[in-house]
């Protein structure tokens, strides 16, 4: 994602104007009886929508069919509830959604749910039934696991077949891995006697019957304002991919990662067996310094100080969040079962969470007696709400001078898997590697593009630079490995291209923008649109194709489809005039590094086997047939086994990088175990990474053939 810093200015006003004046349209007859809340929160998001988007749509029957197709995909998205007779009846409205949204009505998003809410009770029904009689799995029969080749059933004995091999793969995948673990099992040392034949196959469909009830209740749990999110969302969407709809609930999870802190008792939930158990706890949070609550612990009421408390037994977990986080100094009593099956109530005073891991961390690379630095970045953070929060590039900058004072020689950005973040900390950081000059070119759907800069003079870090980067690095990641690509400031290094995610977007609140009349059925939640599109400073939009990095590497996520282009209404690529700029006066010499860096992955028994493992992904994901025979499936299993060892056995082979953690980090936690364990655990999982220790044979090469640190 990339939002830019914003605050209620001109362009918001006359938006948040536009809101108000369609608020005060939906008022009906002369009694002025406030409508329904789906009424308002859609007239007022399409009015939104129509005024700032960057490319807004006409609201006629086109509108009304991109609308009813992603519904349609998103309600069945695998086609295993909706009869090919309920499509066939919602159909109808397929070019009527227009007109419903304008007259305030809904008999599409009412007849969809009615529909599905009846077959999520008919198919609950149907999946126990076929569950509760064993199985043959010596027949040759297959399943189709890719639901865009799948057909709608064409009627319910049709769906019966459907979801009778559909529970028989689920079956088939739960007692293939309990076989698994009979074969590991010690006679010796187990407590009950092997299982036979027919008792490994009755476990398996108690599991899968297990899982399937766990799903069901979530789904079944789904009410009005749930339907009301999804269908905001699904109009939204149909803009482009990440012009949203956030329910209230969501705009908090929204701004957790954004910030990396909330106010809450800091422990991390997890919904296990229709229970709300403790997976985690937060170092320093409000729950770890209270000291009573544990991970393991079963949370089955929750109370908000000494009122009475509500049980959340079988609630779905987002849900049941919702009543145990609160504002920072507020009370909350949970009645928590332990694990030796006592029961005790744990008050807990709310705080400020604050999530280390979503925040840039550092640490240095012994290459050969030369030190080379490394950064990882999770996300291009900032509070936007507070000008004293956390800043991604602020601390970017704190870890690049811990790293000068380690006397490092190069330095390894790693924005793999980062999502991006705020546009001005992406701009702030760039700047921290060139004198100064054009960062980004921003450009609104009217007008010449606004040009974003680095004003800064000073080089907070002028030596060896590569920027590690993969599918899923998105947006501000994009703009910042553009902009070193574009000065020829380092080099990008990673699979075949990044996300492609060339769009900015921003986050109205919709309470702020409609009147008090509306104060009864607020809140409403916010509309996060794209009103901008960016460019690089040469002209290119990143926009659908993503930055291409300097030198390929074999990756896992290479096989995949997950980018802009593969999303539902992507914006297309352009182009636009470049900017005016200078290059580095010392660019790495990219067609030398690229043609040693080719050598060794070649030579690489590593990165041959990603190849390899790569080549049979690609395969295995086009032949989407899948056998319900035992004994091949288990060979097929026996066989992914083999080559995921064989991927292992070559990982362990590959020499181990010399990472450790800054000395510097470590005395500044050396009272607190836990945080040193947070500390110790990003070089731990680096230690066998063959893509950072590519990158670091890249900054070897630059500094072998001359090019030192500014």
């Amino acid at each position: 994602m990339l939002f830019s810093r914003f605050r209620i200015g001109l362009y918001a006003a006359v938006v948040a104007a536009v809101f108000v004046l369609a608020s005060y349209k939906l008022y009906r007859g002369h009694d002025a009886i406030v409508p329904q809340k789906e009424e308002v929160l859609i007239k007022a998001m399409l009015q939104g929508l129509s005024a700032a988007h960057y490319q807004p749509e006409q609201i006629d029957d086109n509108f009304s069919r991109r609308v009813f197709d992603l519904y349609l995909k998103r309600i069945d998205y695998a086609k295993k509830f909706l009869l090919q007779s309920d499509v066939a009846q919602l159909r109808k409205y397929q070019t009527d959604i227009d007109d419903q949204v304008r007259r305030g009505s809904h008999e599409f998003v009412d007849l969809a749910s009615q529909l599905t809410k009846q077959r999520s009770k008919d198919v609950q029904a149907l999946y126990r039934d076929l569950l509760s009689k064993p199985m043959d799995f010596t027949a040759e029969e297959s399943f189709q696991t890719d639901p865009d080749k799948a057909q709608f059933p064409a009627d319910a004995a049709a769906q019966r077949e459907e979801w009778r091999k559909y529970v028989k793969y689920q079956t088939l995948i739960r007692l293939s891995e309990i076989q698994e673990e009979q074969t590991k099992r010690d006679p010796k040392k187990a407590a009950t006697p092997a299982l036979s034949a027919t008792e490994m196959e009755a476990e398996a469909r108690k599991r899968v019957l297990k899982n399937f009830d766990e799903q069901f209740n979530d789904l079944l749990q789904n009410d009005d304002n749930d339907r009301l999110a999804l269908w905001a969302n699904t109009i939204a969407n149909t803009y482009d991919p990440h012009t949203e709809y956030f329910a209230p609930r969501d705009k908090e999870s929204f701004d957790i990662e954004m910030t990396g802190r909330f106010e809450g008792i800091g422990a991390t939930l997890q919904q296990k067996d229709g229970q709300i158990k403790v997976a985690d706890i937060v170092p320093g949070s409000a729950s770890y310094r209270q000291g009573q609550l544990k991970v393991g612990d079963i949370i089955q009421r929750v109370a908000q100080g000494p009122a009475e408390p509500i049980s959340i037994e079988g609630m779905r977990l987002d849900k049941a969040i919702t009543y145990i986080r609160g504002p920072k100094g507020t009370e909350v009593r949970l009645t928590v079962k332990k694990a030796d099956g006592s029961m005790q109530v744990i008050p807990i005073v709310r705080d400020v969470v604050i999530l280390e891991e979503k925040f840039a961390q550092s640490a240095t690379i012994d290459n050969g007696g030369k030190k080379v630095g490394y950064i990882h970045l999770p996300a291009f953070y900032a509070d936007f709400n507070d000008n004293g929060g956390r800043s991604s590039a602020d601390d970017v900058k704190k870890e690049l001078e811990k790293l000068k004072q380690e006397n490092v020689q190069g330095v390894i950005l790693d924005l793999r898997n980062n999502g991006g973040g705020s546009l001005s900390d992406a701009v702030d950081m760039v700047g921290l590697f060139i004198d100064n000059g054009p960062v980004v070119q921003v450009r609104s759907p009217q007008g010449a593009a606004q040009v974003m800069n680095d004003r800064d003079p000073r080089v907070q870090y002028g030596g060896p630079l590569v920027v590690l980067v993969n599918k899923y690095s998105a947006s501000a990641s994009e703009i910042l490995a553009a902009a070193v690509q574009d000065y020829k400031r380092g080099v990008v290094m990673g699979s075949t291209s990044t996300y492609g995610k060339g769009t900015v977007q921003r986050i109205f609140n919709l309470d702020d923008a409609l009147p008090a009349e509306f104060n009864a059925i607020k809140p409403f939640g916010s509309l996060k649109l794209t009103t901008q599109k960016f460019y690089r400073i040469n002209g290119g939009s990143t926009q659908f194709k993503g930055v291409t990095p300097d030198i390929l590497l074999p990756g896992a996520d290479s096989y995949l489809d997950q980018g802009e282009k593969d999303t539902d209404y992507p914006l297309k690529w352009d182009e636009i005039s470049p900017a005016r700029y200078r290059a580095w006066n010392q660019p790495p010499s990219i067609d030398k590094l690229r043609t040693a860096s080719a050598a060794r992955v070649a030579a690489s028994p590593s990165f041959k086997t990603v190849q390899d493992i790569v080549a049979r992904m690609r395969k295995r994901k086009d032949d989407t047939m899948v056998s319900l025979n035992l004994a091949k499936f288990r060979a097929e299993q026996e066989q992914a086994k083999a080559e995921s060892k064989r991927y292992e056995e070559s990982q362990k082979t590959a020499s181990a990088l010399n990472i450790a953690p800054l000395p510097a980090d470590l005395r500044a936690v050396q009272s607190d175990t836990v945080k040193q364990n947070r500390v110790r655990r990003l070089t731990k999982n680096l230690v066998k990474d063959i893509n950072l220790r590519e990158a670091v044979a890249v900054v070897n090469d630059q500094l072998n053939s001359g090019v030192t640190k500014r």
